[in-house]
């Protein structure tokens, strides 16, 4: 089996700074590079990393605040500019399509590909991507607007030697958990993951402010991470208020111990 990995492409919050680029990840499963939100930059940061946008299989948005799709116009147009043929495939709320469809016609009026939009429920927990090796499920969270996280989880069949009937079997599992405020209802469906991400936007200093802004501070991620008995933890999603992510580790090790700081252009395998 394939070793699984994220690459990580942004790792801050809603305001850009000299050292963060918004949200962005690549997860590698099974040899596909799946595109997981698009804030505004990561297109170069791919080509700065050598990463083969040729082999981005299809894009996930968890939701529409600008931080996590302002990216995608340009990514779009770049690929028409590389002769891309292959279809791309985006999942993410309905209005992202009504959104992007005045630009494409105006900017982007001579692709050399199919964009074809997949709309999706995110306060529904439902399958919205499968293949043979391959199942991603929607996670409700709880943000400003609708917000879903996903599940990635491989599987392989194979034929039981008992029954002669196909079997699947599942591993490895990814929990990309995006901008929400501390809910436990997402417990059930990460538990015992192999790495689940979790945003933490805000150090302990600041948890007045996630009640107001709807996100989660690195301890919350932590406990969370704890109550579902998660093998490894990944905080990102960084405010710009702290230069020094180190405060953000601290505290999540604090509460769990097998957490890592998500950290732009490093992959983390798993």
């Amino acid at each position: 089996m394939n070793q699984a990995s994220v690459t990580i492409l942004g790792t801050g919050s809603a305001l850009p700074t000299y050292q963060n680029s918004p949200s962005g990840q690549i997860l590698t499963l099974c040899d596909k590079s799946f595109l997981i939100d698009c804030g505004e930059g990561i297109q170069l940061t791919m080509r700065q990393m050598g990463i083969k946008t040729a082999r981005l299989y299809c894009i996930f948005i968890s939701h529409l605040h600008g931080d996590h799709c302002f990216g995608l116009i340009g990514l779009i147009s770049t690929l028409s500019m590389m002769h891309r043929t292959q279809p791309l495939h985006i999942y993410a709320h309905a209005d992202l399509e009504k959104l992007l469809r005045p630009m494409l016609d105006y900017h982007c009026d001579e692709l050399t590909y199919e964009v074809i939009f997949h709309a999706i429920n995110p306060r529904k927990k439902e399958v919205i991507f499968s293949d043979r090796t391959v199942t991603v499920t929607t996670i409700p969270l709880k943000h400003k607007v609708p917000t879903c996280g996903f599940l990635f989880t491989e599987h392989h069949r194979q034929k039981s030697a008992l029954t002669g009937e196909c079997e699947y079997h599942y591993q490895p599992r990814y929990a990309y958990v995006s901008d929400t405020q501390y809910t436990e209802s997402i417990l059930e469906q990460i538990a015992g993951v192999d790495l689940l991400f979790h945003e933490s936007t805000f150090t302990n200093e600041w948890e007045s402010r996630c009640a107001t802004t709807m996100h989660s501070t690195a301890r919350q991620a932590a406990t969370i991470a704890s109550k579902a008995q998660v093998k490894q933890l990944l905080i990102g999603h960084f405010s710009s208020r702290e230069e020094d992510h180190s405060i953000f580790l601290h505290q999540a090790q604090e509460v769990f111990p097998n957490t890592l700081l998500a950290v732009e252009r490093e992959t983390v395998t798993f």
